[in-house]
C-alpha cells in the first residue's frame, strides 16, 4: 500500500503533541457544633425570597449513578433523581448539571455510544422527560453534559469507520498512516506515561492510526468535517427541542482543535452557540476550559459561561494556608479582563468537581475550613456550582471512583436510595452524617449551606453586585465590598485559627448593621470582632 502523506489536521496533531484514620461520628458532630449560626443569618434576606435570576443563581452537579437508586439495582437512576427534586429545591438549588447520561461502556460515561439515548442503567427517555418537567415545576433548570470532543471507540460511527476506509463515517475521525515518518519519530520519542504521550492508536488489521487525546477508547471527532458538524448540531437540537433541557455543559471545550488552532476552536463555539439559539434563544452553555485566564478568555465569545478553575484553586489554597488578602484582588482582575471579551459573561464558580479531590478532603477533614471555603464561594461574585454531597461534607480523593461515591441520604438500614455500585472508602455511616439527620439539625453543614444560599439568592449585592476589594492589612482576613443599587455590603472572612479584633478605617465606618454572622462575631464602635474561621457581613 502506498504511504499517505501526513497533511492537514493530522499534521497539526503531531506538532501539537510535541509540544488517616476515619473520624468517628461523635468527633464530627462535636466539630460541627462549634460553629453556631446567629439568628440574624436568616432574618434579613431569606424570608423575602430569591431576587437573583438563573443562570446567575445556584447550580448543583450530579453524578446520576451515585445520587439515588429507585429500583434497588445498586445504581442511581433518573427516577431516583426525580424523587429528590424537593430536596434540591429546599436547599435552594436553581439548576442541575447532570454528568453524562448517554449510553456508554464506562461507568463515568464520558465515552458516548449514542448521542440521542439514555443509558439503560439510568432509565428511559420518558423517565428523563418526566424529570425535566418536574424540575421545571420547581423552577429548577436542567443542563446536561455534552461530550463532543470525542466519542466511544464502541460508537457505531467508529466501529464502521475503523473497518472500512470508504465508510461514510471515515472523516468523522482523524487518521494517518502507520508508515508516516513523522508519526514514527513521535512514537519513538514519547511513551504512554509522559505528558506528551503518543496519541496515535492502531486499528487491528489496518495500516492506519487514529487520533485520541484522552485515550484509545475515546477517539477524537474531526471538526474539519462538515458532516460531523451537522451531526453535532442535530444532537444539540434534539436535546433542546425534543427533551426540553435548558443547556449544555461542554466537556473538554478547549480540545475541539489542537492548541495551534485555538482560534478555530473559539470560532466553532460561536458557530455552535448561534445554531443552538435558533432552537432556544436563551440556551445556556457552560464550558470546561481548564487553563489560565488568558487562555480561557477568548472562549467567552462562544461559551458565555466558563468554569473558574483559577478561583477554585485559589480558594482552596487560601483556606489551607490561612492567607486570603489577595483573593478578591485576583478575582477582580479576572472579572475586569473577561468583561473586555464578553460584557455579559457568566463566571461559573465552584470549590471542586468530579475531577478533583473533594473540598472536605482538600482541607484534611477540617470542618471549620470547609465552612469558610463555602462562605467564600457564596459571597464572592459568580454563579456558584455545588458538587453533589458537598453540602453534607462528603469526602473523597482520587482515583476518580472515590470522588464520585454514593450519596448518603439516611443511615444505611433506612437508606433505600443509597447506591452500591462502588464500595466507598470515604463516605460511610461511621464517617458522614447523612442528609436526613443533617436536615433536622440546625447547626449541621447542610443547614449552613442552606443559610448561605438563602443569603445569596436574597441579596442583589451578593448575587450580581460589584466587587470592591478591601485591604485591612491582615493577610488572614479576606475582605471586600459588594454593591448593587441601594445595597452596600462589607464582607469579612477570618481564615485563621486566631481571633481578630479590627478597627475599621474611617471610610468603612458606616457599616454597622449585621446581615450575617457565624460564631461570636460582632461590630461595636467601628471595632470588628472576628472569631477563628468565621464570617461577618455588615450593611451600610
Amino acid at each position: 500500500m502506498t504511504t499517505a502523506p501526513l497533511t492537514g489536521r493530522a499534521a497539526i496533531y503531531i506538532l501539537f503533541n510535541y509540544s488517616p484514620m476515619k473520624k468517628i461520628l461523635l468527633a464530627q458532630l462535636a466539630v460541627t457544633c462549634l460553629l453556631i449560626l446567629s439568628p440574624v443569618s436568616n432574618s434579613i434576606y431569606a424570608q423575602q425570597g430569591p431576587v437573583s435570576k438563573w443562570p446567575k443563581g445556584i447550580s448543583y452537579e450530579i453524578f446520576v449513578q451515585s445520587f439515588c437508586d429507585s429500583d434497588g439495582d445498586g445504581k442511581g437512576d433518573i427516577k431516583g433523581m426525580t424523587s429528590k427534586l424537593d430536596y434540591l429545591q429546599d436547599l435552594g438549588v436553581e439548576a442541575v448539571w447532570l454528568m453524562p447520561i448517554n449510553p456508554s461502556p464506562s461507568y463515568h460515561k464520558y465515552d458516548v455510544t449514542d448521542y440521542y439515548g439514555i443509558h439503560p442503567d439510568y432509565g428511559t427517555t420518558g423517565d428523563f422527560k418526566q424529570f425535566v418537567n418536574e424540575a421545571h415545576k420547581r423552577n429548577i433548570k436542567v443542563v446536561i453534559d455534552l461530550v463532543i470532543n470525542h466519542c466511544s471507540s464502541k460508537h457505531p460511527w467508529f466501529l464502521d469507520a475503523s473497518k472500512n476506509e470508504n465508510s461514510p463515517y471515515r472523516d468523522y475521525f482523524v487518521w494517518t498512516h502507520k508508515d508516516d515518518p513523522q508519526v514514527k519519530a513521535f512514537v519513538t520519542q514519547t511513551n504512554e506515561d509522559s505528558r506528551n504521550r503518543n496519541r496515535w492508536n492502531k486499528v487491528e488489521g489496518s495500516d492506519y492510526l487514529y487520533y485520541s487525546y484522552f485515550g484509545p477508547h475515546m477517539p477524537d471527532l474531526n471538526f474539519d468535517s462538515p458532516k460531523l458538524r451537522a451531526e453535532i448540531f442535530k444532537a444539540g437540537r434534539f436535546w433542546l427541542a425534543e427533551m426540553g433541557i435548558d443547556g449544555f455543559r461542554l466537556d473538554a471545550a478547549r480540545h475541539i482543535f489542537p492548541e495551534e488552532r485555538a482560534r478555530e476552536s473559539h470560532a466553532w463555539w460561536v458557530y455552535f452557540l448561534n445554531e443552538m439559539r435558533k432552537v432556544k434563544q436563551d440556551v445556556y452553555l457552560v464550558g470546561e476550559v481548564w487553563a489560565s485566564s488568558d487562555i480561557v478568555a477568548p472562549y467567552l465569545k462562544g461559551i458565555p459561561a466558563l468554569f473558574n478553575f483559577d478561583l477554585a484553586s485559589s480558594i482552596r489554597k487560601a483556606v489551607n494556608e490561612e492567607r486570603a488578602d489577595s483573593l478578591a484582588i485576583k478575582l477582580k482582575a479576572i472579572e475586569d479582563f473577561y468583561t473586555t471579551i464578553n460584557p455579559d459573561f457568566i463566571d461559573a464558580t465552584f470549590l471542586t468537581n468530579h475531577d478533583q479531590n473533594r473540598i472536605m478532603s482538600s482541607v484534611d477533614d477540617n470542618m471549620d475550613k470547609a465552612r469558610v471555603a463555602a462562605a467564600l464561594l457564596f459571597t464572592l461574585p459568580g454563579s456558584p456550582y455545588l458538587y453533589y454531597g458537598e453540602e453534607i461534607g462528603m469526602r473523597g480523593k482520587k482515583p476518580d471512583e472515590y470522588i464520585r461515591e454514593p450519596f448518603l441520604w439516611d443511615n444505611a438500614k433506612n437508606d433505600k436510595g443509597r447506591t452500591s455500585w462502588v464500595t466507598p472508602r470515604y463516605n460511610t455511616d461511621s464517617s458522614i452524617v447523612p442528609a436526613a439527620r443533617q436536615i433536622k439539625d440546625k447547626n449541621s453543614l447542610f443547614n449552613y449551606y442552606k443559610s448561605l444560599i438563602a443569603l445569596r439568592t436574597g441579596s442583589r449585592a451578593l448575587g450580581t453586585g460589584e466587587l470592591i476589594p478591601v485591604d485591612l492589612g491582615h493577610k488572614e482576613i479576606c475582605s471586600f465590598r459588594r454593591i448593587r443599587e441601594d445595597e452596600n455590603l462589607l464582607v469579612l472572612h477570618n481564615l485563621s485559627k486566631t481571633e481578630r479584633s479590627l478597627q475599621l478605617p474611617e471610610e468603612l465606618a458606616g457599616y454597622k448593621t449585621i446581615v450575617f454572622k457565624t460564631k461570636t462575631n460582632d461590630v461595636k464602635n467601628n471595632t470588628v470582632q472576628l472569631a477563628p474561621y468565621s464570617t461577618l457581613i455588615l450593611k451600610k
